[in-house]
């Protein structure tokens, strides 16, 4: 079974990005841990890029990963979800207990009326016996343990625990499925049906229910996300879906570009606003328009991807095992970075651009000392023993 490429490359985009965004959020005006006090809306259409699919990018190509691990494994297999478990989980409580807690401190400093003085030795002591240890006001209170941005592996979890059941409690049903939607979905029926699902997902669903990341009562969120991860599953050997999306790529491009226009237009050049929100009518397109954009953009990266996927290089042997940590570790490099930053109060022109340079090198330097010791391998998503991307097999194929 040939490895996909493509879906390499386009993890280690979607990753990336993911660094970039959490960079961006440090200075736009919506909540995050740590604020830049240049902090406002100058950045936020810029933000807009991606901030409709990249995660729904990930959790599609974490469905096709998962489908290759499984026909690995054999979906006979019992092993699979122990090994699946053992892969998300650990990190996912060795980021709780030990990655993400910088964060929490530094947002406590920092938003703490007065100031929060404990040492971190001491702030430690109390997240370690977890609940609310902090209130702001009534309901607004710190959680301990917390996962920050790691809640893509508690999602990713769950959703790979469903799909385990479906397969084994109806392994027929899933497999009519599969050949069902690959049917659909290997013309125009590739952008229109995900297109479709996802603006009546945000069309029923996002003003009733807020992102939340808390697994528990996100039903927009769960709408959204385990679909995708279910169609990345169920279409990840569908020659006739990604063919599809190659050959209309350019279209699927167009659509989420005019669908970004507008969705910016309207609130960042026509007057409209949190304070001042636009009309009943005009905010039902938009979901609309989130949603074609959403599918469309993500049609348009696999599409283009689709066209190397046999095209193999040093870099994308390096940067494949390398996302996971980078993942793990980016957000808390972030916070630390910035907040240590502020006393040099530099211009934000220079200081963004430098935040990104140093979080990538601060966390690629933590993967190169992570994968050279066995034991922080586990802990950072990583097998044991290190493994090497294939060589290409064939040619890459022109279409």
């Amino acid at each position: 079974m040939q490895r996909r490429l493509d879906i390499d490359r386009v993890r280690v985009l979607a990753f990336g990005l993911l660094v970039l965004y959490h960079v961006g959020m440090y200075y736009v005006s919506w909540d995050w841990h740590v604020k830049s006090p240049h902090a406002g809306p100058a950045l936020e259409p810029l933000m807009l890029l991606t901030s409709p699919w990249r995660m729904s990018l990930l959790f599609v190509v974490s469905g096709v990963a998962t489908a290759f691990l499984l026909a690995k494994a054999n979906r006979g297999d019992g092993r699979f979800l122990g090994r699946r478990s053992w892969r998300l989980l650990l990190p996912l409580l060795f980021g709780m207990y030990v990655v993400v807690p910088p964060q929490v401190y530094y947002e406590l400093v920092e938003k703490v009326p007065g100031g929060f003085h404990a040492s971190y030795a001491a702030f430690m002591a109390t997240y370690l016996r977890g609940g609310d240890f902090y209130c702001a006001a009534p309901g607004d209170c710190v959680d301990a343990p917390t996962w920050n941005h790691l809640w893509f592996l508690a999602y990713l979890w769950t959703y790979t625990v469903a799909l385990w059941l479906l397969l084994k409690l109806a392994p027929a049903a899933m497999q009519s499925v599969g050949g069902w939607l690959g049917r659909r979905l290997s013309g125009p029926g590739a952008l229109l049906w995900p297109m479709a699902w996802l603006a009546l997902a945000r069309l029923a669903l996002a003003g009733r229910f807020e992102s939340t990341h808390d697994l528990v009562d996100d039903w927009y969120n769960h709408a959204q996300y385990l679909p995708m991860f279910l169609l990345g599953y169920l279409l990840a050997f569908s020659a006739g879906f990604w063919e599809a999306l190659q050959r209309h790529r350019k279209v699927a491009l167009g659509i989420a570009l005019a669908g970004y226009a507008v969705i910016t237009g309207v609130w960042y050049f026509s007057g409209y606003s949190d304070e001042v929100p636009p009309p009943e009518g005009l905010r039902m397109l938009l979901r609309l328009v989130w949603g074609n954009n959403q599918w469309c953009a993500i049609a348009a990266i696999f599409g283009y991807a689709y066209r190397l996927r046999d095209v193999n290089s040093p870099a994308l042997r390096y940067l494949t095992p390398a996302v996971f940590p980078v993942y793990i570790l980016h957000q808390t490099v972030i916070v630390a970075l910035a907040h240590g930053a502020k006393p040099l109060a530099l211009p934000p022109l220079l200081e963004g651009p430098l935040l990104v340079v140093l979080t990538f090198a601060a966390c690629f330097g933590g993967y190169e000392l992570i994968r050279r010791i066995p034991v922080l391998r586990p802990l950072f998503g990583l097998r044991r023993e290190p493994t090497r991307l294939p060589l290409p097999d064939a040619p890459p194929r022109a279409g």
